[in-house]
């Protein structure tokens, strides 16, 4: 066994079944994974009851399709395990990444397996806010077991960080506005706002940050207009995603804001002496 802790967690139930995977997962990959990581809130120090468990599993090479298929069968099980783990079988996300790809962004070879919550897989590409994630694990993953992230992850500049962020800014939040019934769900709009946050602060200092140190900073330096607002998504992603739109159109408003921001510092890059 690797030398992790037996509670990574603060939540039995979400070691339990954290353990339960890795067990699997290894019986399944056998002399095909380099590494196994975990990531997200795990790594920033973050992780709470209202988390998923996020894990990168580094592999030699591309997974053949019967293993991706026996993977994502222990995955639905695992999810389908409430009565032993509650929610956390279903709050499992999981990459696996071949090395070669995971040491720097290539969109020659972007596309690979990922189990999302509930063990839905899916193959799809991850673009550059690849470069976020392999930023947290580089910088803050938790080793569960292979050579430490920064011994095969190439460094991802405050730069690159920034470009990813630009473009999600850019390329996917604006689709919030053309239709915003995904944001009818209260703890997916919290997120939405803290995510928004967390943002803004990468562009500012060219790193990542939790969503409690970014909601902090953004309610300090974004203007008398929004610390409501992020105070209500520090407290609403605790709860249950009911549908309650009584802050709907201020949440719009903001990711109009967070645009905006984008914006203006895309601009201000561009007018630099050296962009």
């Amino acid at each position: 066994m690797p030398a992790l802790s037996p509670h990574p967690t603060p939540i039995p139930e979400a070691n339990a079944v954290l353990w339960t995977f890795l067990t699997e997962a290894r019986e399944i990959l056998g002399d095909r994974v380099v590494g196994i990581y975990l990531a997200g809130s795990l790594a920033t120090g973050e992780f709470d009851q209202s988390s998923d468990i996020d894990v990168l599993v580094v592999t030699t090479g591309a997974l053949p399709a019967e293993t991706v298929a026996a993977l994502t069968a222990m995955h639905e099980r695992l999810s389908a395990g409430t009565a032993r783990w509650g929610k956390w079988g279903w709050e499992l996300e999981v990459s696996y990444v071949p090395k070669d790809a995971v040491r720097r962004y290539d969109p020659a070879n972007d596309t690979h397996p990922y189990i999302d919550r509930g063990g839905r897989l899916r193959i799809e590409e991850r673009g550059r806010e690849w470069d976020i994630q392999r930023h947290v694990i580089r910088e803050w993953g938790i080793t569960v077991e292979g050579p430490p992230p920064r011994s095969f992850i190439d460094p991802v500049g405050p730069d690159d960080v920034r470009r990813a962020v630009l473009l999600a800014i850019t390329e996917w939040w604006p689709r919030f506005l053309l239709d915003p019934t995904e944001l009818h769900p209260r703890g997916y709009r919290s997120y939405i706002v803290l995510t928004g946050c967390r943002m803004l602060y990468t562009l500012k200092h060219g790193t990542v940050a939790s969503k409690p140190l970014a909601a902090r900073w953004a309610q300090e330096t974004l203007g008398p207009r929004w610390p409501a607002l992020i105070a209500w998504a520090a407290t609403a992603r605790h709860g249950p995603y009911t549908e309650e739109l009584d802050n709907l159109s201020e949440s719009l408003d903001f990711i109009r804001f967070v645009i905006e921001r984008g914006r203006q510092f895309e601009l201000a890059e561009a007018a630099a002496p050296d962009g």
